[in-house]
């Protein structure tokens, strides 16, 4: 295999995988992986960041003429149409599966929340219990697991510090011991929620916890939690890798770019991908950011992901599509690609699956 240099954050956020003819079935088997993995760096570990990482953005943020343009047209939530099928969003809470040391397990708790047990953990992804983020009005499910039927959660993963995925209400809940995975330069963030075991990745870099790997992964997104502080931690997802080698993918927040193709060839093998498939319209504002349904698809297939389970929809209502659209074109999409039904998990909220072995 011809070795390449890592691409840089400047690469454009479209990138193909074939730069001549823009063919993504040109790339070939995702096997070896390349370049290998990082080796994984100490839990806890105290480092120096950049001020700040407004280099890693795949994409200009909005400026002057896109707000005055978002001004004029104002499309931010649904029309009365739209939201008429709220009542109709899948609900289906259920008992968490029984899980050992052998067991990959998922459990969709809402928006970008799962319950992960893998290895004998159980790992919680950017937990929101919350019924109201700031600046969103309340859930329109509840949360699918009810937070006194978790095991004990032995760590956490954040994407990045968006309100609907850093939920410092929800964080509070947390042993301040409870190991915590977060991207570059929020760390400060939870060491003065008095969080003790707090661990900072870039991208590409890993971490290990009782025979769990967690690597961080790039993504085509951004960060904000105040008013100054834009792009100063970054943001990105997360590769977990089970003992015997499974692994399940998430995406966090992001828009579709090259990042796909470059994580499935450094983490070949993916087995479950969970990816983003709302917030999306108007594309014209959100199109850098969040996946549509079809992109989503096609970032799986990128991957190399066995099955690819959609999240980050039917929780909160942050943008103009209806309601139940994200579900009806995702699975519209993935049929079109020929892709096995039953390798698209589209699980209810509350529902769980268990990777067989």
């Amino acid at each position: 295999m011809t070795q390449q240099s890592e691409p840089t954050a400047g690469t454009t956020a479209r990138e193909t995988a074939d730069p001549g003819t823009g063919d993504r079935s040109a790339v070939p088997p995702f096997a070896p992986a390349f370049p290998p993995p990082a080796e994984p760096r100490p839990l806890g570990e105290r480092r120096v960041w950049p001020r700040t990482f407004h280099d890693r953005l795949t994409a200009p943020l909005p400026g002057l003429k896109a707000f005055a343009r978002f001004a004029r047209e104002g499309a931010v939530r649904p029309g009365p149409q739209g939201l008429a099928d709220i009542p109709l969003l899948p609900f289906e809470p259920g008992p968490l599966p029984p899980a050992d040391v052998r067991t990959v397990a998922v459990t969709w708790a809402g928006h970008a929340s799962w319950v992960v047990r893998m290895g004998g953990l159980t790992v919680l992804t950017d937990p929101v219990w919350s019924r109201r983020i700031l600046g969103t009005p309340a859930r329109v499910t509840p949360v699918g697991v009810a937070w006194s039927a978790l095991p004990r959660v032995d760590a956490v993963v954040i994407s990045h510090n968006h309100y609907d995925h850093l939920d410092a209400p929800t964080l509070r809940r947390l042993p301040r011991t409870t190991p915590v995975f977060v991207p570059a330069g929020l760390g400060r963030w939870f060491r003065r929620r008095k969080f003790s075991r707090v661990t900072e990745l870039d991208w590409w870099e890993a971490a290990e916890l009782d025979g769990v790997r967690f690597d961080f992964v790039p993504a085509h997104h951004w960060s904000k939690r105040t008013l100054t502080d834009t792009c100063r931690t970054l943001w990105g997802g997360w590769v977990l890798t089970a003992p015997d080698g499974r692994r399940v993918y998430f995406a966090g927040d992001t828009g579709y770019g090259h990042w796909f193709d470059r994580i499935g060839r450094r983490y070949p093998g993916i087995d479950l991908a969970l990816l983003p498939i709302g917030a999306y319209d108007p594309r014209w504002w959100l199109s850098d950011v969040h996946c549509d349904p079809e992109e989503a698809v096609r970032a799986a297939q990128d991957l190399g992901a066995r099955r690819m389970a959609p999240m980050h929809w039917a929780t909160f209502v942050l943008s103009a599509e209806p309601v139940l659209e994200p579900l009806t074109r995702v699975r519209a999409a993935w049929d079109k690609a020929g892709l096995p039904r039953e390798d698209l998990w589209d699980l209810p909220v509350g529902a769980s699956r268990v990777l067989a072995p």
